[in-house]
């Protein structure tokens, strides 16, 4: 296809191209776009590197078309030739482009391919890094350093942030650790910690409870003003394994004491005081031996335990006072169990406590009053009888729990461990056939004597232990039973025995059913010597 001309021989412009009208049934038609004749068109740009056309270089606008009957205008300068314009692409050809950060710009003659970078994001990940102490993974075709300008507030302050948090737990750790080493070095060298110097001050009373350790009775010391410290007492108490047999109980000891002096005084047997032991067997009152000895009852035995000499003022409760508070007070205020407090009320108001403080050792503390001592022993009593089976266990006896502790404290008196049961069953077969139980031991409480044997006029005295006038059990224990002899009174041995004597010099019984099995036994025994 030619170029147009005007007829004067000479080119004209080219016209810009028009859309042909659409055909039926079908899409209109660009034709392609052409220089002039014997002219390249101009080379397009790579795909990815196309700018916009520069604004200072705007496109000449399309001439209108000349009319036929307008008159040619005089020759001029030849026209400048220029590339015509690439044909625009359809809407629907090309898709709308985001504005690039380089729009604008003149095409760079050596270009290099540009890489958007999220800032935010590389800063965060150096920050990370940071804080991990590892260097940032840098790509093998990305090694240039962000500019630290351009660094966003939030995460510079993150980054400081956790450096101070970082900085912060290693100081931490650094004062942790010099004070667990000067903790250390403090318990084994002995050094850092306050201690008395001198012979010590007033009298107090100090508590050892069961489980206390070494330390804990070092706390109490250290409350009570008896060492500075309780660190005094550890140190002074290290290698002295007579700290560690300190029994529970209640110590005498001063104020304001060296370290060293507190566990000397401590360990010491005259430092315990309040201490209450009671043998099984033992009652109330005192008794007097044939040699005319005198083997405390429960009351003297307590009214020793209540003495201490604290600050020049003795501690002691004597026993008639105590006899007085038990005579007096009601059974229920003084600790005694509902079970025994009932029939125990209805006997002689002297004898009453009798068998209900169980045999063990006790601590009381000495400045207590009558009352106060009674109440604790009498407690602990509870316990201990529940533990041995009483009141539950006399369920399974045609008799009361405190019925249980009467033959109980009868078996307790006449027989040895080893016989227990089998004097168990002789008191039971002679209450069920309404026998009487003829025990010697019941005369000999009213008397105060501990013989097993008896005269004919101390068997014919009347008064309710008498069990050889009276049927059935005497109104009270005649001592503290042990648990042993409380599991016999419960479950006595099988057998119809009826009759027992001590035969042997160990003190064990020989048991009889007949009367005159009975006198036969008890004749050689007296024969031998036994009794």
């Amino acid at each position: 296809m030619t170029s147009p001309h005007d007829g004067r021989g000479r080119r004209r412009a080219a016209q810009p191209p028009q859309r042909s009208a659409p055909t039926d049934g079908g899409d209109p038609q660009e034709p392609p776009q052409r220089g002039a004749a014997g002219e390249q068109p101009a080379p397009r740009r790579p795909a990815g590197r196309r700018g916009r056309r520069s604004q200072a270089e705007p496109a000449p606008p399309p001439r209108p078309p000349r009319r036929a009957d307008e008159r040619a205008e005089p020759p001029g300068p030849p026209p400048v030739e220029r590339a015509p314009r690439p044909p625009a692409r359809r809407a629907e050809q090309r898709p709308r482009r985001r504005r690039s950060p380089n729009d604008g710009v003149p095409v760079d003659e050596n270009p290099t391919d540009v890489l958007e970078l999220d800032l935010d994001e590389a800063y965060d990940d150096l920050v990370d890094a940071d804080a991990a102490g590892d260097e940032p993974d840098r790509g093998a075709d990305d090694e240039r350093e962000l500019p630290r300008d351009d660094e966003p507030d939030t995460g510079r302050q993150a980054r400081h942030g956790r450096r101070f948090l970082g900085w912060l737990a290693a100081l931490t750790v650094l004062v942790l650790l010099a004070g667990g080493a000067y903790y250390g070095a403090r318990e084994l060298l002995g050094f850092g910690y306050a201690d008395y110097d001198g012979p010590g001050e007033t009298d107090v009373l100090l508590q050892v409870e069961e489980g206390d350790s070494t330390r804990a009775i070092a706390t109490k010391l250290a409350e009570l003003d008896v060492v500075a410290s309780a660190e005094a007492f550890v140190a002074a108490s290290e290698g002295d394994q007579r700290v560690l047999g300190i029994q529970p109980g209640y110590y005498v000891l001063k104020t304001k004491l060296p370290g060293t002096d507190a566990v000397a005084r401590l360990v010491q047997d005259e430092a315990r005081v309040g201490q209450l032991q009671l043998r099984a067997g033992t009652q109330l009152d005192d008794i007097t031996q044939p040699d005319g000895s005198v083997t405390p009852g429960v009351f003297s035995l307590l009214s020793k335990a209540s003495c201490a000499e604290l600050n020049g003022k003795s501690t002691c409760v004597r026993p008639q006072r105590l006899r007085e508070v038990a005579a007096t007070t009601d059974l229920a205020e003084l600790g005694v169990p509902p079970w025994a407090a009932g029939p125990a009320s209805e006997a002689d108001p002297r004898r009453r406590l009798e068998g209900l403080i169980a045999p063990g050792v006790y601590d009381v503390r000495p400045g207590w009053d009558a009352r106060t001592l009674l109440s604790e022993v009498l407690r602990v009593s509870t316990i201990r009888m529940q533990a041995a089976g009483l009141p539950d266990g006399a369920g399974s006896t045609p008799y009361s729990p405190y019925q249980v502790l009467i033959i109980a404290s009868l078996v307790e008196r006449e027989g040895v461990e080893h016989d227990f049961t089998k004097v168990a069953s002789v008191i039971y077969n002679r209450l069920d056939i309404r026998m009487h139980l003829g025990l010697d031991s019941t005369v000999n409480y009213v008397l105060d004597r501990p013989e097993v044997r008896t005269t004919g006029d101390d068997r014919a005295r009347e008064g309710p232990y008498n069990t050889y006038r009276n049927y059935g059990l005497p109104p009270t224990p005649i001592s503290a039973p042990s648990a042993e002899a409380i599991k016999a009174a419960r479950e006595p041995a099988e057998g119809d025995y009826l009759y027992f004597v001590k035969c042997e010099t160990n003190g064990l019984s020989c048991f009889s059913k007949t009367q005159a099995e009975h006198d036969r036994k008890a004749e050689d025994a007296r024969n031998r010597g036994v009794y």
